[in-house]
């Protein structure tokens, strides 16, 4: 089954209609697209019956989408549960969630909404508080919708003035907190009321000869920017 951490909630849409399947119902998914048996997901998960039952009820009802569908056994048996297609779309939006935030472990998280789309460009401008940035174009997206913005750590470059160059945003910080981690030092700098953090090499960090109070540019391609909506 996938590791999926305790805690964490996943807001599924559908329609016009809005769940938050937590970790344990997400696990009961999964575990009745492997084992094709409510019964049998259900002991796995460490649940009764009835209450792996009420999770699936209390979805389908909520999102008025039908998730499991249930065969009924001959004389010999051989009834089961699976999911519909729409069953599988929601685990497989969640499994890709979770890929998101698995490979962005160290990751800037700051919610922020959408103000412009350019369709030409491909891109589309998010606000974070005093801020604007540019991030690639989800064409789910309208203007006016709160998404979360990631942006990892490595993919932030530091300068001591403005470049120009292929990467599409650059603000302009000031150093807060600096802490040595394995070799590599992390950078926490305030843009507009916003922390971001940077990681860097020792080497940059005497280039650019950085200390706590120091003013800093930050740059990171548009590219870089995974964005989920909330």
């Amino acid at each position: 089954m996938a590791d999926v951490k305790a805690g964490v909630e996943y807001k599924i849409n559908v329609d016009g209609n809005s769940f938050l399947l937590d970790s344990k119902k997400y696990q009961l998914l999964q575990s009745i697209l492997d084992t094709g048996s409510l019964t049998a997901a259900a002991k796995e998960i460490k649940v009764s019956y009835r209450t792996a039952l009420n999770y699936i009820e209390k979805m389908e009802s909520t999102l008025n989408v039908k998730i499991v569908s249930t065969t009924k056994g001959g004389k010999g048996g051989g009834g089961g549960t699976s999911l519909t297609d729409e069953g599988y779309s929601i685990l497989k939006e969640c499994k890709k969630i979770n890929a998101i935030m698995e490979l962005h472990k160290d990751v800037n998280e700051i919610e922020a909404e959408v103000v412009d789309i350019n369709e030409v460009k491909g891109v589309m401008t998010i606000k974070m508080n005093q801020f604007e940035i540019n991030a690639p174009l989800n064409r789910k997206y309208v203007v006016g919708d709160k998404i979360l913005a990631l942006i990892s750590y490595d993919n932030i470059f530091l300068m001591l003035e403005p470049q120009t160059s292929s990467i599409r945003n650059i603000l302009k910080g000031q150093i807060v907190e600096m802490k040595l981690q394995n070799e590599i030092i992390r950078v926490k700098i305030d843009v507009g009321g916003v922390v971001l953090c940077s990681d860097i090499t020792v080497s940059a960090e005497k280039e650019l000869n950085l200390n706590i109070g120091k003013e800093i540019y930050i740059g990171f391609k548009a590219m870089s920017v995974a964005t989920l909506k909330l």
